[in-house]
């Protein structure tokens, strides 16, 4: 069944479509029925059409099979995605009465290169057999269901097609449109100005209150609309070792440099068992007592401990240095000596050809004119080293050109081999040509590093069961008191550090800096959890996580505090531009920039499609669009720009030659329109009536 099996696997879109519209999901279910608590039927409706549970569940399932390590929740996410848009898309093909034919579906078949270039469904002449493709489904009946699947799928696909290409369809750029976007670029205007900064007058001058931030957010409903969240406060207690348990990890790995006496029950004799210093099969006593296996490479200085580098690196052969801390670890080493040019550094230039897997390539050529090529660069190179990075840069097909051919350093047999033996078995500086798979590769080699064999014995520092148990007790004391008190007050009693609050969805996953704990935002979210619920979660390889459901914010705008950052100085500027425009008494630019305290100054050759005032202003498309709209000579009243209130005196507006045809101008608005097909989905959700019950389901 491995034809089955292929089609199963990776025949969800054979078509290139938006990736997550139309997704095909045929393993049976082997779901965890554990995992689900509710009794619901549904898990959600798009515009009143229900999502039935089971059948979300089994592609959720799905979905974590296909994909290796994915997490229940994300995988939920993306069927949910996936479901609201098939099932927002098939209401629009209904609506136009979208309809393919069985020759259409089997087209988009044969377009999955497991279904279309299959063996088993080829004839003799290597080309797709229908025939031989339904006969096989003929001969596994019990697969019927598997071919609806693919049929159904495929006949979304190819409804698509068609929905997109009648939206490309219709999107046309007018003549019209081609001559504005010409006198956006080309038309200029030269005009005097005042401007009265915002930044002249201090945030402290204007206050803002959180009503009139509310007030703000209720005129842009949709852009500031927010779903339900919770607020999350907690403590950390990290479940790690302590000085007492480094101190004996410490005092362990040391007693390891000399020998130890042992009972053998075997002679019932005591036996004297080699230290490190002394050990005869030194991989043996590594593997025997490390908790990092021996590791027989060449170290490069800049690799080791900074510490302890200079140390490590310099001692001689048999000489043993440790303990000393790496990382969690405390270590010994012991050396077996150095030696040269373990790593080396250098930097090439790639000439390529035709038929090399090079996605770079500069210009088409053969492998004759890439040689050619190479060796003339090759000779400019020997006859002036200086030019090799000028010559990586416009020349290499490689992306190191970016960094002037520069690879780095790199170990043994990282490179192809004829590119490894030419930089490890000549000297720094040395400059050649070598051919590999990938083309000719004019090669400088710029450096070479020493490294030191170091036979470490290391040994983890980590929390003893005793450790554990205590800060058990104290993680489940600290909860118990915090149920009953104040949360911050009970950790300050215990010197403990109540952490920012993390606002989460329902179906998030990430919590804050303690990233996926979607544990303890499925418990914020239980119909069970009430506001200031405490309740303690145990993080593997981290501790104790005691959280407190700190506020719950309903569904509508989003909060105050979420958005004061961004708003705020929106709302400042709107005052500060009042204070400004009070300012701004008189007829003539020199009576407003005596009154305001400022200077005249001038815009030269400003165009519509860069809108941008020198000095550092940046843009101010409302400014240059009130000078062109201006007579020249007129002064205009006051204008609430991004940077400033101005006022603008139009000294000339210098209009573009009239062309014949704006041919170009369209080409290019249609090409950038190109794309507006991909809005689709995002406009037909917002309109949507969308209901979301996933979190109920334990997700």
């Amino acid at each position: 069944m491995a034809v089955l099996e292929k089609i199963r696997q990776r025949s969800a879109l054979m078509i290139v479509v938006i990736a997550f519209a139309l997704f095909a999901f045929l393993v049976p279910s082997l779901f965890d029925k554990g995992a689900f608590g509710s009794s619901a039927k549904d898990v959600g409706s798009i515009n009143g059409k229900d999502i039935s549970f089971e059948d979300f569940r089994v592609k959720v399932s799905n979905v974590e099979k296909s994909q290796q390590g994915i997490t229940s929740t994300a995988a939920a996410n993306r069927v949910w995605d996936q479901e609201v848009s098939v099932a927002l898309l098939t209401a629009e093909f209904d609506k136009l009465g979208l309809r393919v034919g069985a020759k259409h579906i089997m087209e988009v078949l044969k377009a999955d290169p497991n279904i279309g270039k299959n063996p088993s469904f080829l004839n003799a002449a290597g080309i797709f057999d229908e025939a031989k493709f339904k006969e096989f489904f003929n001969s596994n009946p019990d697969q019927a269901q598997v071919l609806k699947d693919r049929e159904k799928d495929a006949e979304l696909n190819a409804k698509y097609q068609i929905y997109t290409n009648l939206i490309k369809a219709g999107l046309y750029t007018t003549e019209s449109e081609g001559k504005l976007r010409y006198e956006m670029e080309a038309n200029k205007v030269n005009f005097d100005y005042v401007a009265g900064m915002y930044s002249s007058i201090k945030d402290s001058e204007v206050k803002v209150s959180d009503d009139e931030i509310v007030s703000f957010m209720k005129k842009n409903e949709k852009k500031y609309k927010a779903d339900e969240t919770r607020e999350i406060e907690y403590v950390l207690i990290e479940d790690k070792a302590s000085p007492e348990d480094e101190t004996e990890v410490k005092s362990k790995i040391n007693s390891l440099l000399s020998g130890s006496v042992v009972y053998n029950a075997t002679t019932k004799q005591n036996d004297t068992l080699p230290g490190f210093r002394n050990a005869k099969n030194i991989v043996e006593f590594v593997n025997s007592n490390s908790d990092v296996p021996y590791d027989s490479t060449y170290v490069a200085k800049k690799d080791l401990p900074a510490v302890d580098a200079d140390k490590l690196y310099n001692l001689a052969p048999g000489e043993i240095y440790g303990p000393y801390k790496m990382g969690n670890y405390y270590c010994i080493s012991k050396s077996f000596g150095r030696k040269v040019g373990v790593n080396a550094k250098a930097s090439h230039i790639l000439i390529s050809y035709e038929g090399t897997q090079v996605p770079n390539q500069k210009e088409k050529r053969t492998k004759e004119e890439a040689k050619a090529k190479a060796e003339s660069i090759l000779a400019q190179v020997n006859a002036n080293p200086e030019s090799f990075l000028m010559l990586a840069f416009t020349a290499s097909d490689d992306s190191s050109a970016q960094q002037g051919g520069d690879l780095g350093f790199f170990g043994p047999n990282q490179m192809v081999k004829p590119f490894n033996d030419f930089v490890f078995n000549n000297p720094i500086g040395k400059v050649g040509l070598v051919e590999t798979p990938f083309g000719f590769h004019i090669i400088k080699i710029t450096d070479k590093q020493d490294g030191v064999r170091l036979a470490t014995v290391a040994q983890k520092v980590e929390a003893s069961e005793s450790t554990s148990d205590k800060v058990f007790t104290q993680a489940t004391k600290f909860e118990m008191d915090a149920a009953d008190k104040d949360f911050n007050k009970v950790a300050a009693e215990m010197k403990l550090t109540v952490a920012p609050p993390v606002t989460a969805k329902a179906m998030d996953e990430s919590f804050g800096p303690l990233g996926n704990q979607r544990n303890i935002v499925r418990w914020a979210f239980e119909s069970g959890t009430d506001t200031g619920a405490v309740k303690r979660f145990e993080v593997a390889n981290l501790g104790h996580v005691i959280a407190k459901l700190k506020k719950v914010n309903a569904e509508g705008l989003m909060t105050v505090e979420a958005v004061r950052s961004y708003v705020e100085p929106i709302l400042k500027n709107k005052k500060k531009a009042e204070l400004i425009k009070a300012k701004m008494s008189g007829t003539s630019l020199a009576a407003i920039a005596k009154a305001t305290g400022s200077t005249v100054q001038q815009a030269t050759d400003v165009t519509m499609m860069n809108p941008t005032l020198a000095g550092g202003v940046g843009q101010e498309p409302k400014v240059v669009g009130n000078a062109f709209a201006l007579a020249t000579g007129k002064l205009s009243a006051p204008i609430e720009g991004n940077t400033g209130v101005y006022v603008v005196l139009n000294k000339s507006t210098i209009k573009a030659p009239k062309l014949a045809s704006h041919a170009s101008y369209i080409t290019q608005l249609t090409a950038q329109s190109a794309g507006d097909v991909n809005r689709v989905i995002p406009a037909l959700k917002d309109k949507a009536e969308i209901k979301d019950n996933r979190s109920k389901f334990n997700y």
